[in-house]
């Protein structure tokens, strides 16, 4: 089971790298899937949690799925491009669907993670589990929506 373990935390550790790497500017024009927004991870003390914090301007919150599972906590939703009145000079602004899978460090208690949205910035706070709990995958809601 260890090894299992150990298996699928290099998988998201490849993925989270392989998504890093599409983040060069160079990239951004032959990706048409969406953007990837940014990620913090935090581990507090008291009591013991990791804060997850994720940047996501301009996106409706009743478009967003929350889900943690298996030490990956999963973010995603869709950045709608608003109508616009006249033609583009420029573009850079990402929009579209979007998926961030963000490796948990620690084991999690799924049942009491929390999540807010506030001024375009989504926190999820899971409180670190005692021992490593049963797989299971937990949608979380959000509240808290400004």
């Amino acid at each position: 089971m260890r090894k299992r373990d150990d298996i699928d935390r290099l998988h998201d550790e490849i993925r989270e790298l392989v998504d890093d790497l599409w983040q060069v500017p160079r990239f951004v024009a032959a990706r048409h899937h969406g953007f990837r927004p940014n990620a913090d991870c935090i581990r507090s003390e008291d009591p013991p949690a990791l804060h997850v914090i994720v940047e996501l301007p301009g996106v409706d919150p009743a478009s967003l799925k929350v889900i943690a599972a298996d030490r990956v906590l999963v973010v995603a939703g869709h950045r709608q491009r608003p109508p616009v009145a006249g033609r583009y000079q420029q573009m850079e602004l990402e929009y579209g669907p979007f998926e961030r899978r963000i490796s948990l460090a620690e084991p999690v208690d799924t049942a009491k993670a929390s999540a807010n949205y506030e001024r375009g910035l989504l926190t999820v706070v899971l409180p670190v589990a005692a021992k490593a709990p049963k797989r299971q995958r937990v949608m979380i809601a959000i509240g808290g929506v400004r």
